[in-house]
Order: structure tokens, then C-alpha cells, then sequence
């Protein structure tokens, strides 16, 4: 018999044995690593609008267009930057050592239709061949499967999920 918190390459994942916790490190560092990526390009857009304000000079008069279109864009970058690492702050603060047994902030939860990792907002995340989305807490989803566990069911847009599993 195989112990409880392991998968065989036989069970709903096509990757080989993993234990849950193992595959929930495995996961959260993938969106981490993406989500460093997306803060790292927001700061290099943030560097670079600033660098060519700074080489433009001094604004030719009061209403200056174009500095006024950099200046802009660089609140718009450093608003997403914040919010970028807003986010990886987040995904940091996922329990990895936790075992978590109902659907809750950094749970792993398998359906019938789908693999969903309670996280942040991110979307599709790929791993070992296989899709898991990643949707924050806040979404309506999260809501309809809210508390629930293995073997409960939650409907959705119409839709009915059975849940397999969570972990």
C-alpha cells in the first residue's frame, strides 16, 4: 500500500511519484520565479523611462508633452511593479510545511476539471506537463469551493466540480 501523502505515476498526475508537499514547493517556486521575472522587466521599464527623462533635460515649457507622456509611463510601471511584488511578497507567505486539508489560501485543489493552486492571480502555470491555475482568493471560483474538501462538490458557471483532492 502506498503512503497517503505520495501519488503513483498511475494517479491523476503524469509526472513521476511526488509527494503533495513536494510538488506544492515545486509549484510555488515556479510562480515565484515567474513573478520575480515579471518585477525585475517592470523595474528595467521603470529604470529606462526614468534614464530618458533624465536625458531629455529640462522641460522645454510648462506643458511639455513628452516628458509629461515619460513621466506617466513611469507611474503606470511603478504602480505595477508595486503591485508585482505585492504579489511575490504573497506568494512567499505560503505555508509549505502545512497540511492543509479544505480549500484555503495556498491550498492545491484537484477536480474533476481542473488543478487549481489558491494562490495569486497568475493563470496557467505549467509544471511537469501539467496545467495548474493559480487564482487569488478573491476570485468567484475561490468563493463557490471556499472551506470545501476531498469529495465535496461545488458548482461554478453553471458548472459542477467534484473535488479529488486537496493538499
Amino acid at each position: 500500500m502506498m503512503p497517503e501523502n505520495n501519488f503513483s505515476v498511475h494517479s491523476l498526475f503524469n509526472f513521476p511519484r511526488m509527494s503533495k508537499m513536494e510538488l506544492k514547493k515545486r509549484l510555488v517556486e515556479v510562480c515565484i520565479a515567474r513573478q520575480q521575472k515579471t518585477a525585475a522587466e517592470l523595474q528595467h521599464e521603470v529604470d529606462e523611462t526614468l534614464r530618458l527623462s533624465n536625458e531629455y533635460g529640462a522641460p522645454k515649457d510648462r506643458y511639455d508633452p513628452f516628458r509629461t507622456k515619460l513621466m506617466n509611463q513611469n507611474n503606470l510601471f511603478a504602480q505595477q511593479l508595486s503591485q508585482a511584488n505585492t504579489l511575490l511578497v504573497t506568494l512567499q507567505k505560503i505555508p509549505l510545511d502545512k497540511e492543509i486539508t479544505t480549500v484555503e489560501f495556498g491550498a492545491i485543489v484537484i477536480t474533476n476539471k481542473q488543478k487549481i493552486f489558491v494562490s495569486v492571480g497568475l493563470g496557467k502555470i505549467m509544471l511537469d506537463g501539467e496545467a495548474y491555475y493559480a487564482v487569488s482568493p478573491k476570485v468567484p471560483i475561490f468563493g463557490a469551493m471556499r472551506g470545501k474538501k476531498a469529495g465535496d462538490t461545488f458548482t461554478f458557471n453553471r458548472q459542477t466540480f467534484q473535488i479529488k483532492d486537496v493538499f
